[in-house]
């Protein structure tokens, strides 16, 4: 019995330690990055460009236009993503815009809000592309979650950053 109430006692603490998570951390942030052996102007446009970004993240279907505005912030797209056989659809929103220098963008994802803040910064005619990512949710049991995954999702974020720079570089 003695042995039941401890174990009991143990499974209480990791539970209430899994909600006060979600409490105490409202979202995950971190950072990624990559330095590509191109111009900044080159590199921009090619991240900028509408068509080309399934090239470096495979796991997009498809890419739909929802709203196209002349100096493209405020745009909107729809995305399909096949996660592994499960298709989940997103909304991307392009909040900033300033050539050559940064692009941000918000990712809806069912449960998950993502903010992708982009700086490209050139050096040598090197170009250092750097991510800072916001994860939030609107889920109180997915923002319980998103800090234990912190790692995936930036691992995830390096490897496109990594298949955008292979792209780029075999052009």
């Amino acid at each position: 019995m003695k042995k039941i109430k401890i174990i009991l006692g143990i499974i209480s603490v990791l539970v209430l330690a899994f909600f006060l998570t979600g409490l105490i951390v409202k979202e995950t942030n971190y950072t990624a990055q990559v330095f590509v052996n191109k111009s900044i102007k080159e590199v921009f446009k090619t991240f900028n460009q509408p068509g080309n970004v399934q090239k470096w993240i495979l796991e997009i279907k498809s890419i739909d236009t929802l709203n196209l505005n002349p100096g493209f912030t405020g745009s909107e797209f729809k995305i399909v993503i096949d996660n592994k056989g499960q298709e989940i659809t997103m909304t991307k929103k392009i909040m900033a815009y300033v050539p050559n220098e940064k692009v941000t963008l918000f990712f809806d994802a069912e449960n998950m809000l993502k903010t992708d803040d982009y700086i490209f910064t050139e050096k040598d005619g090197k170009t250092m592309v750097t991510l800072n990512s916001s994860c939030q949710s609107d889920s109180y049991i997915m923002a319980c979650l998103f800090p234990y995954f912190k790692g995936v999702f930036k691992e995830q974020d390096q490897t496109y950053l990594n298949n955008f720079k292979a792209y780029i570089e075999k052009q």
